[in-house]
């Protein structure tokens, strides 16, 4: 399994009056293939900057982010546009459903972004929607809008699935069942997942946990037994 994703010093910083802060100061990691990683740390940490640094919607103030051996951080606005259509997926904690169109039009909004799109039904039966992908999001629950949510980033059938709290905003047991799902995509399809949380629980179904504190990485642990999702509990 080969890396995918590695970050060499990478640094943001956000200039506030006479003085700067450091979301992120000279963070260094590397993502593998198919891996599936959790980022924990407390709010401010700096998790949401480095999973917006991992796909392109932000730029490093200094470092190195290599996407497959390629330099991303080299790249101008439409070169970023064009790796994210190709490569990354993302899955927020608060759905970000166009209320006015079905589960089916959320997801097959993403062939104006990529020509390499699964079909919108296959990828909404994959997700355990194939009764409901005719609904409004209003007529879904909490639950099946994430699962709609995951199926639209899946849709563009990402090698990076970025998730930003994705069960935040659920109760423990369709949380668990989101959690599933995502571990799922990781070791049977191989899809390279990053699950960013502040709950230190879903450490235990990682095959990596990187922790963030204050801008700078914590701690980078393997984990050789990685549990089931199922077995998770906050």
């Amino acid at each position: 399994m080969g890396s995918l994703v590695e970050l060499i010093g990478v640094s943001k910083e956000y200039p506030m009056g006479d003085r700067s802060f450091f979301a992120l100061d000279k963070v260094s990691l590397t993502i593998d293939e198919g891996e599936m990683v959790v980022i924990l740390g407390p709010s401010g940490a700096g998790k949401s900057t480095l999973l917006n640094l991992l796909g392109g919607m932000d730029s490093a103030t200094e470092g190195k982010i290599l996407f497959d051996g390629e330099e991303i951080t080299e790249f101008n606005d439409d070169e970023l546009t064009d790796y994210r259509a190709a490569n990354i997926g993302v899955v927020f904690q608060f759905y970000n459903l166009i209320p006015t169109l079905t589960a089916y039009e959320n997801v097959a909004l993403m062939r104006e972004i990529s020509d390499a799109t699964l079909d919108p039904e296959e990828v909404l039966i994959s997700v355990g929607l194939g009764e409901h992908m005719h609904q409004f999001p209003s007529q879904l629950s909490g639950g099946e809008q994430q699962r709609t949510s995951i199926a639209r980033a899946l849709a563009k059938n990402p090698r990076l699935l970025l998730c930003d709290e994705p069960t935040g905003a659920l109760d423990t047991v369709t949380g668990r069942e989101i959690l599933m799902m995502l571990q799922n995509m990781s070791h049977e399809k191989k899809t390279t997942v990053v699950l960013v949380t502040h709950n230190s629980s879903f450490a235990a179904m990682a095959d990596k946990v990187i922790r963030v504190k204050n801008g700078k990485i914590e701690s980078i642990v393997r984990n050789e037994t990685p549990k089931s999702a199922q077995e998770v509990s906050w």
